[in-house]
């Protein structure tokens, strides 16, 4: 497209989105000159498209009210949270919408999209994974670039060479087999192989400052879990105590107050046929002081195999409680 057609439409996409621009401003965001500008303006009229001239202090241009524009113009990063919106609007049941108007919606977003844009952002939805609780709030956002680029090496079983920054700044350059791309309370995961160590890995997203796609492809593990092996990976990274529980209760019922991110449950087989099933509740952390409160939520008996300092915790969190449900008001 010619750079002049390119800017006249910049131009209307700048008018779409609503209010009133100054010529000041149009030329600032478009590179060129105030003259420019009307001359756009010009051509926009007489493709028929209502640009409305406002006079007066504040005056510029804006779109005439009620203009329809029949082609769709999206940016990647537009189009990336569109869709991403439409899926996690229906992952986390916040859309007021039937799931079908959901569908229909991002079937239409695809067919005007540009077949390269198109190829891509279908590549971000087929190795994306959301474990988000509804109302969740992006903390870290991703590069939209590389966000692609590790989708499309996902979805085609193709090695990255990443370099990242780790959580105390060190610097590293490392080939990876990605498995899948997980979106978690708000960050963004990839989980994959390293080859070099011969261990998987979890790198968050935001931190990865450079990626490209290497010649080759690979076999990734049959049934792979992104989501699980996330999880997992949070739940039994290396803090400061190792809590080991036994909670008699199920592990759905568990999850609900130590979630899988948190703790790993495994639920033991029962005595007898009939009897109450015990879980076997591991997870690790850097203080004890808030699981007292959590375990007694629970609303299950319990018992705590390790560490020792946790059971002192809980006595002293019992008897609080009794001295608090004794005492009269005056």
């Amino acid at each position: 497209m010619a750079r002049p057609t390119a800017r006249v439409l910049a131009l209307l996409e700048l008018l779409q989105s609503g209010g009133v621009r100054t010529v000041a401003e149009l030329a600032d965001r478009l590179g060129v000159d105030e003259r420019t500008v009307r001359r756009y303006v010009d051509h926009l009229l007489d493709l028929d498209v209502p640009v409305e001239s406002v006079r007066g202090r504040y005056g510029g241009y804006r779109l005439g009210a009620g203009y329809r524009l029949p082609p769709l113009m999206l940016s990647d990063d537009e189009a990336l949270a569109v869709l991403l919106g439409l899926v996690a609007g229906r992952h986390t049941g916040l859309t007021a919408a039937a799931d079908a108007a959901g569908e229909t919606a991002a079937a239409k977003i695809r067919r005007v999209l540009p077949e390269r844009l198109r190829h891509r952002l279908d590549a971000v939805l087929d190795a994306l994974t959301l474990t988000a609780a509804p109302g969740s709030r992006a903390t870290a956002v991703p590069d939209s670039q590389v966000l692609l680029t590790v989708a499309d090496a996902v979805r085609g079983h193709r090695p990255l060479a990443v370099r990242y920054t780790a959580a105390d700044g060190r610097r590293s350059e490392r080939t990876l087999y990605p498995y899948g791309l997980v979106a978690h309370e708000g960050r963004w995961y990839l989980t994959g192989a390293d080859p070099a160590v011969g261990e998987d890995r979890t790198l968050r997203l935001d931190r990865i400052v450079g990626v490209r796609t290497l010649p080759g492809a690979f076999e990734p593990p049959a049934a792979v879990d992104p989501a699980e092996r996330l999880l997992r990976g949070l739940a039994t990274a290396p803090y400061r105590y190792r809590v080991v529980l036994r909670v008699r209760s199920t592990a759905e019922r568990i999850h609900l107050r130590l979630p899988a991110s948190v703790a790993v449950v495994q639920e033991m087989p029962a005595a007898e046929p009939g009897a109450a099933r015990w879980s076997r509740v591991e997870l690790r952390v850097d203080r004890l002081d808030w699981l007292p409160a959590v375990l007694a939520s629970l609303d299950a008996p319990f018992a705590v195999e390790e560490p020792a300092e946790l059971r002192t915790l809980v006595a002293s969190f019992a008897e609080r409680l009794a001295e608090s449900a004794a005492r009269v008001p005056d």
